[in-house]
């Protein structure tokens, strides 16, 4: 069978996310797969070429997944004839120098949010990618998870009827870092480097509540430092400058409310570390990252109030789990896959860099509505009007 040998720069694999998500569960996931079927029926191998600031840890991960290039110069990895793509999962202050270089190299861009550090970049950006025609794209892999692709299914078929509510509850409680290991890195709470759960999570929010529910037409946030002092990765105390809770509210088109809570400071009772609560006119879900249960108004029970009793209801058991239907892959690997489809075959990609902008522009509405202390309407990000 023909090969189709695609070559990806990938800038920021020394880093959490871009390591295990990108790396290792998607790209080395898909090379040790024989590759993904392209529409000429040949196989796309991706051919990394990793790319970071620091010469040793790169050489250890090559060696870790068998893969003999790396570089920390990445205009010599843009400079290899064979590469097609930049990928970026740098820190994101590092991130618009990055994709200039690949939009000055030509190359396809697909990258990890935020885009930018604020809107006016993530809007220049949009800009200097769309004018050069390249292809682009922004992760967005809460879409393919498998508990939100089960849900979206419900939305889709009309299950809820007129969807009132929306309420999610995102976190778990991160260390501090000086009697145990924090799980995060120190730069996550430091807002002069680009730190906030704002920033990591508005984004997400952004495009979750865009494109599985409707469109966010106003946001308010309150957030909060909770925990201001941390140990970072050496054991040396610091002041957190950055936000560490989130709580926010929006309102949809369709008169659609959603509760959004982030949380790097809450201790976990729920069955996942994420969980979205849908209520409608014909039936409810809950659904996490990989479950989603339903309740259809014909089975909904009758409870009454009465604290002067004990509860006899099991209201969980009430619940029905929504079947697979499909078999899921990790979801940054299907973006992956959907990407490099794109790339190779033209095939649709939706989530480009204008999408990313929204993201960004969202997070940026949240900590001015948090600054201000008032609901802010959030306004059209229309490439033509806008950029």
């Amino acid at each position: 069978m023909n090969e189709r040998r695609v070559g990806i720069v990938m800038n920021g694999v020394t880093g959490r996310m871009g390591l295990r998500q990108h790396l290792e569960r998607s790209i080395v996931a898909i090379r040790e797969q024989g590759g993904i079927q392209a529409a000429d029926g040949s196989m796309i191998i991706p051919e990394p070429i990793l790319v970071g600031r620091n010469e040793l840890k790169l050489r250890r991960i090559a060696e870790q997944y068998d893969l003999t290039r790396w570089t920390t110069d990445l205009s010599e990895a843009l400079a290899e004839p064979d590469v097609e793509i930049y990928f970026d999962s740098q820190l994101t202050q590092l991130r618009e120098k990055g994709v200039r270089a690949a939009v000055e190299a030509g190359k396809a861009i697909y990258c990890e949010k935020p885009i930018a550090e604020g809107l006016d970049a993530a809007v220049d950006l949009a800009r200097l990618v769309r004018d050069s025609g390249l292809k682009n794209g922004v992760v967005q892999d809460k879409l393919s998870l498998p508990g939100l692709r089960k849900l979206k299914r419900l939305v889709d078929g009309g299950f809820f009827g007129r969807i009132l509510s929306v309420r999610g509850e995102f976190g778990y409680w991160v260390f501090e870092g000086d009697w145990q290991e924090a799980q995060r890195p120190a730069w996550n709470y430091k807002q002069e480097e680009g730190g906030g759960i704002v920033v990591d999570m508005f984004c997400h929010w952004r495009y979750v509540l865009d494109q599985i529910f409707a469109p966010v037409k106003s946001a308010y946030c309150q957030g909060a430092v909770h925990i201001p002092t941390r140990w970072d990765e050496q054991g040396k105390e610091y002041q957190a400058t950055a936000e560490d809770a989130a709580y926010g509210v929006f309102e949809l088109e369709g008169g659609i409310v959603a509760q959004l809570n982030s949380s790097w400071t809450t201790r976990v009772f729920r069955d996942e570390l994420v969980e979205f609560q849908v209520d409608g006119t014909e039936g409810s879900a809950v659904a996490g990252l990989r479950n989603c249960r339903a309740q259809h108004r014909s089975a909904t029970p009758k409870p009454v109030w009465n604290p002067d009793l004990p509860v006899t209801e099991k209201f969980r058991d009430q619940w029905a789990d929504v079947p697979d239907n499909e078999v899921f892959d990790n979801g940054f690997k299907v973006q992956w896959e959907m990407f490099l489809r794109h790339v190779v075959d033209d095939a649709p990609f939706t989530w480009d860099f204008v999408e990313g902008a929204k993201g960004v522009q969202l997070a940026e509405l949240g900590l001015q509505s948090w600054r201000e202390g008032r609901k802010l309407e959030v306004p059209p990000l229309d490439i033509e009007d806008q950029l």
